[in-house]
């Protein structure tokens, strides 16, 4: 997420709950993300399971941009 994203999410969480969730759960991805992808190998299912990460994390993503770009809009 780029600086400006990550600024307005913080003073956004306090008012709106579903962007402290979304925001929340793309650390969390990330969080299982790195600790997947810091392992020198994976098994077949651990690939299976950084590449289901990988959807929900960017489908999250997409959906908090979706909600920012709203915010972003009322406010000019």
């Amino acid at each position: 997420m780029e600086a400006r994203d990550i600024e307005l999410v913080e003073k956004l969480q306090e008012e709106d709950g579903e962007v402290k969730a979304l925001y929340d759960q793309h650390l969390q991805y990330e969080q299982l993300l790195n600790q997947l992808e810091s392992k020198s190998y994976l098994s077949s299912a651990e690939e299976q399971e950084v590449k289901e990460i990988k959807k929900k994390k960017l489908a999250g993503k997409t959906k908090l941009q979706a909600i920012l770009e709203k915010y972003r809009e009322s406010e000019a």
